[in-house]
């Protein structure tokens, strides 16, 4: 004969086995959703498609190039420090491609 689990045992082990279930499907911190953001990698640390000039992942060839992206947390594009454009006026990240620091075509 074989005893019956109690029900605060039946309970407990079912709250148990719904935390489980859940745990597996959080998502970590560092999952962050992610977006493009246009005119923040240096050369060659694009990510991909910039463009004119290139081909894809690393193959951009001017620093902070306007037409090469590279993947970013979402919503932090347009806070990237940048240093400032040779005329003095800032330099910003963008969502979209940018006519900015473009290699020059020969």
């Amino acid at each position: 004969m074989s005893a019956k689990p109690s029900t605060p045992f039946k309970t407990a082990a079912i709250l148990g086995a719904v935390a489980a279930a859940l745990a597996g499907h959080a998502t970590p911190a560092s999952a962050q959703a992610q977006e493009k953001c246009y005119g923040v990698s240096l050369a060659g640390e694009n990510d991909c498609a910039a463009g004119p000039g290139t081909t894809c992942a690393g193959t951009s060839t001017v620093d902070y190039q306007g037409n090469a992206w590279t993947l970013v947390d979402e919503g932090t594009c347009m806070d990237i420090e940048l240093p400032q454009m040779a005329d003095g006026s800032d330099r910003m990240g963008s969502l979209e491609a940018l006519d900015r620091d473009l290699p020059e075509q020969g």
